[in-house]
């Protein structure tokens, strides 16, 4: 813990520049650093604080979230996050007693402004935000940490192992309850520290998004089974899922693609304007019009924009060694779904589409344009609708509700 302690302060100037870089470049927000730094406004009445990376996180607890709040009339809630995007949707939920901020850095000095100026009664924290100074600093603080949708990858276990075994099982021992995503995580947390009587049972927050709101009228999009989105795809992938749609014009009108870190929208642009695609970027203002072929959505936070779009979706970090993203936003929206060989962050899950028949696999840009061929709007339907009953039971989500407020209370 020392040394990860050592590492992350000497880290802290590096974030700062980086901070007032986005800022010089107008790409920062307002109070940006100082939250991170923890100097945020005094909080009053003892918030839950729950925290969640980003949109996809925080959108999945949002049942959770409302569900708290009307449980108990004078609790407020603090809602901590990575980004400004995810910050900003939270602030336009407008839920009552609820304050949305950017979380601190996970250094001493951050936390323990942070900590003395929110005074918490409890942290929740949602999926793999296992940050260790965060966590051990506020258990020390008496209160209680709880870790919901946890998940921990067999490539997470061993990068542990090797690296930190000592911080992991350091982490995980100071964890009130913990509600894993999936067996395989549970068994690994396990392995790896957690006491085996603060283990609760599993419930997939995702399994309870639902559809997003019908595309603005300015879009002027085919019909759904003609669109292709392509979600959250990492440097690697673009070229190969262009090649592949670029085989499939006879099936696909529009291919929206979303890369996960929206400074590479100029970087897809010129791959997409080299095929000879008609290409519009979302960053730059404007909307997909009748004869744009490729869309490259180079924001933040309006994937369930996209994905109501498309009736056929690739899940990006698949085919470079990212794991794969979450396959539960999509089968929500009833798409059909596309992913590559990397999916060890949704393992089991991937495994039963699969099985299924509710997923197509693929690994280059040949397979990728053969899967599309067989996607016609019967077998998009067939396969929305069969991924459904594929996924595992989403668990107890009353046995939840009633710990995180038992312990929270």
């Amino acid at each position: 813990m020392t040394l990860y302690r050592l590492i992350l302060t000497l880290a802290l100037p590096v974030l700062l520049a980086a901070t007032a870089w986005r800022r010089l470049r107008g790409r920062g927000v307002a109070q940006e650093a100082e939250q991170r730094l923890g100097l945020i406004p005094a909080q009053p009445g003892r918030p839950l604080w729950l925290h969640g990376a980003s949109n996809g996180e925080i959108t999945s607890a949002r049942w959770l979230i409302e569900e708290l709040l009307a449980r108990d009339p004078d609790r407020p809630l603090l809602i901590t996050c990575n980004n400004p995007s995810a910050r900003a949707m939270v602030q336009g939920w407008a839920l009552p007693r609820t304050t949305a901020l950017l979380a601190p850095w996970d250094t001493p000095g951050c936390l323990r402004r942070f900590l003395a100026r929110a005074k918490p009664r409890a942290l929740v924290t949602i999926e793999n935000e296992l940050w260790p100074e965060r966590i051990s600093r506020t258990a020390a603080a008496g209160l209680p940490v709880i870790a919901l949708g946890a998940r921990l990858s067999a490539r997470s276990a061993r990068s542990w192992a090797r690296f930190a075994p000592g911080l992991l099982r350091h982490m995980l021992t100071r964890l009130s309850w913990v509600s894993a995503q999936d067996e395989s995580s549970a068994r690994r947390l396990i392995d790896a520290g957690l006491p085996p009587d603060r283990l609760g049972p599993r419930v997939v927050l995702k399994s309870r998004l639902t559809a997003a709101a019908a595309p603005p009228a300015a879009f002027a999009t085919p019909p759904r089974a003609r669109c292709l989105l392509a979600a959250s795809t990492h440097e690697g992938e673009d070229a190969v899922i262009l090649d592949g749609f670029a085989r499939s014009r006879d099936r696909f009108d529009l291919l929206i693609l979303a890369p996960r870190h929206p400074q590479r929208g100029a970087m897809i642009a010129g791959l997409a304007a080299a095929r000879g695609f008609d290409t519009r970027r979302r960053s730059e203002g404007h909307d997909p019009g009748p004869g744009t072929a490729v869309y490259v959505a180079d924001t933040l936070g309006e994937m369930p924009l996209w994905y109501g779009i498309c009736g056929a979706a690739f899940i990006g970090g698949s085919l470079v060694e990212k794991g794969g993203h979450t396959p539960f936003e999509p089968i929500a929206q009833d798409c059909a779904l596309l992913h590559g060989p990397s999916t060890y962050n949704f393992a089991e899950v991937f495994a039963a589409l699969d099985a299924a028949g509710a997923a197509l696999p693929v690994t280059d840009a040949k397979s990728f344009a053969a899967a599309l061929a067989g996607l016609s709007t019967e077998e998009q339907a067939r396969m929305a609708a069969t991924a459904h009953r594929a996924l595992p039971p989403s668990g107890d989500e009353a046995q939840l509700i009633a710990a995180v407020h038992r312990l929270t209370a």
